[in-house]
């Protein structure tokens, strides 16, 4: 009992303070910002956590908010959702909009919101604010206005962080069609990835081959539209090829649930250059421009997680009296997106003969060579659109240790998923998803 009383003075000191300085729609600071992620935790200590995937090159740490019920800790059947901002430090829109969601989705879990309670119940939730502290505190300290238009995008050795990462889409393009596309970063470490990373790089690289997180979306601003893989051409185009990807179908639901449900997006004349026509507010990465090194695509090619990249505002760093506005027509959107990670069909893998998680096999629809790994704890997560699939698990894998990658035999590494007949498939129909609850339980024993 006391230590309850000592909960709720301590919560009420909180958000008195939070409204007074905090809770305002401004640009903060890193120091305002930890602050500001430090305070909403305290206000749900139980239902938040917040940690560290890393260090910036200047010493900032790379902070992440959890938000759900079972913070820091995996539950079985529990998908892992994280959004990303403020890559280019000077692109702001998502740092402070994630800063307001964390707030208030806190608030609203313990005001009784039934909607945030159940997505926090059923999901584990991750917010990086700002993934180039660096960048944002060069960009927030520019003496004159207007800023200039790229001052801070890059982090402070200078290096655009969404051109850092392995260039998965160059691998991805050498492999023949029908044959599997996915976990790619193990090819890249055995031919041997001598690029340098910067460390908040490789900081959100080992973030996301850590967790299993399911769906992302990667916060930017410069123009209105959500953006999907593939986000670099086969070709060497730089505009106006459209790659697509073994998923199209399912990135181009996923986006368009964001582009629907924001204020304006999907409308027509939104685009911020005139040239552009975004048709529903959503474009392939690569059609658009050609963006290799890329965060979005690393995501989907190197693990179970599908990115989309979001453009949230023509203008990147805009005055503070205009942030509220940007809350109002991004706030359904943002709740929407996290409620796709509930969307197509997930379950258990187990060993038939020892009953024993079935850690490594690979879940696969027939037509489609993106292979979904289940993880250790026998579980997959596998996102799909609408319709009528074939659904089948392999334990054959084509990452085994005595494998070599070399271009000239690159497809003896690959087997093909899309047709394999090492696995029995099984017909599911996915409905159209409103969120938790939606996804269908399908478990197969092997």
């Amino acid at each position: 009992m006391g230590r309850g009383i000592i909960v709720l003075c301590l919560s009420l000191f909180v958000e008195l303070a939070m409204g007074q300085s905090y809770l305002d729609m401004r640009h903060h600071s890193y120091r305002e910002m930890k602050e500001y992620l430090q305070l909403v935790n305290n206000i749900c200590p139980e239902q938040s956590r917040l940690y560290s995937i890393g260090k910036s090159v200047q010493g900032r740490d790379l902070l992440v908010l959890e938000l759900g019920t079972s913070p820091g800790q995996d539950q079985l059947l529990k998908p892992n959702f994280k959004y990303v901002a403020n890559m280019h430090g000077n692109e702001v829109v998502g740092k402070e909009l994630l800063l307001w969601l964390a707030h208030y989705m806190c608030q609203e879990y313990r005001n009784g919101n039934e909607e945030i309670q159940l997505l926090m119940n059923t999901t584990r939730i991750h917010f990086l604010p700002s993934m180039n502290p660096d960048g944002y505190e060069a960009a927030l300290n520019y003496p004159r206005e207007p800023k200039p238009y790229t001052y801070g995008r890059a982090n402070a050795n200078g290096q655009d962080l969404n051109r850092n990462f392995p260039d998965l889409d160059a691998t991805a393009c050498q492999i023949p069609n029908g044959q599997r596309t996915d976990h790619l970063s193990v090819l890249t470490k055995r031919a041997g990835d001598n690029e340098e990373r910067q460390p908040e790089t490789e900081a959100v690289m080992n973030w996301i081959l850590r967790h299993k997180f399911v769906l992302s979306a990667n916060l930017h601003g410069g123009d209105l539209v959500a953006n999907y893989p593939y986000d670099a051409s086969c070709n060497g185009q730089e505009m106006g090829h459209y790659q697509k990807s073994p998923d199209d179908s399912t990135f181009r639901y996923l986006a368009s649930s964001y582009s629907t449900a924001h204020a304006r997006m999907s409308k027509k004349g939104q685009a911020c250059d005139a040239g552009e026509k975004f048709k529903n507010g959503i474009t392939n990465g690569a059609d658009w421009y050609s963006v290799p090194g890329g965060m979005q695509d690393f995501n989907y090619l190197a693990s179970n997680c599908f990115e989309i990249t979001l453009e949230l505002g023509c203008d990147k760093f805009p005055k503070e009296e205009t942030l509220p506005q940007y809350w109002q027509e991004n706030k359904n959107a943002l709740l929407n997106f996290m409620s796709k990670v509930h969307c197509g069909i997930h379950g258990l893998v187990i060993d038939a003969q020892t009953g024993a998680p079935a850690s490594g096999a690979v879940v696969v629809v027939k037509g489609n060579s993106h292979g979904i790994t289940v993880t250790k704890n026998g579980e997959y997560f596998r996102l799909l659109a609408p319709g009528d699939y074939e659904i089948g698990v392999s334990l054959d894998s084509n990452f085994a240790d005595d494998q070599e990658l070399v271009d000239k035999n690159i497809q003896e590494t690959f087997w093909d998923s899309a047709n394999s007949t090492k696995c029995k498939f099984f017909s599911v129909t996915v409905p159209e998803c409103k969120g938790p609850g939606y996804a269908v339980r399908k478990d197969f024993k092997i």
